[in-house]
């Protein structure tokens, strides 16, 4: 079935899961897997205050839609979707929604987390990090080069520990 609903990738303000296509319409369909990325508090040990992600949208936009489709026949899900958002956004909301319909659960989840993926290292999406100590800089791993993946997966594994920066930024000014 084909989807109802026709909505930009790219989004400028806040979304929920809501602006997908619902379940309901997909009868086929047994399992859902949903991906939803938010801004965290720190990177590689250093309090992260806010976050700006900026793209050039009518071409990411083609991107998405091409890798959604690429993934719905590579896995045969029915339904496969992502929104990711563009502009400044604090801690705690949401980046990226990514969703997908399939008869079962595997394929549900295997599809969602490779266009996640896919996303996250094709689609030109520019990620800029603030931290509470008024620096910035630009975050590898968007935009890669294929032939740079395993070699940054690798790296990434290493710097993504699971300790929780406990700072917190005091009032400061943007």
């Amino acid at each position: 079935m084909q989807a109802l609903k026709h909505f930009a990738r790219i989004q400028t303000y806040a979304f929920t899961q809501d602006i997908f296509d619902d379940i309901q319409h997909f009868p086929e369909c047994g399992g859902i897997g949903v991906f939803i990325g938010t801004v965290r508090n720190h990177h590689e040990g250093k309090a992260v205050q806010a976050l700006k992600y900026t793209a050039y949208a009518p071409v990411a936009e083609k991107m998405i839609r091409q890798i959604e489709q690429d993934i719905q026949q590579k896995y045969g899900v029915s339904y496969v979707r992502v929104i990711h958002r563009i502009g400044a956004l604090d801690i705690g909301e949401t980046a990226i929604i990514a969703i997908a319909y399939a008869a079962h659960r595997r394929e549900a989840f295997q599809a969602c987390e490779e266009v996640v993926e896919r996303v996250k290292h094709e689609v030109p999406v520019w990620k800029e990090e603030f931290y509470c100590d008024g620096t910035s800089q630009y975050v590898e791993g968007c935009c890669i080069r294929q032939d740079l993946d395993q070699s940054l997966d690798q790296d990434q594994h290493h710097s993504h520990s699971h300790h929780h920066m406990h700072e917190h930024c005091h009032d400061t000014a943007h």
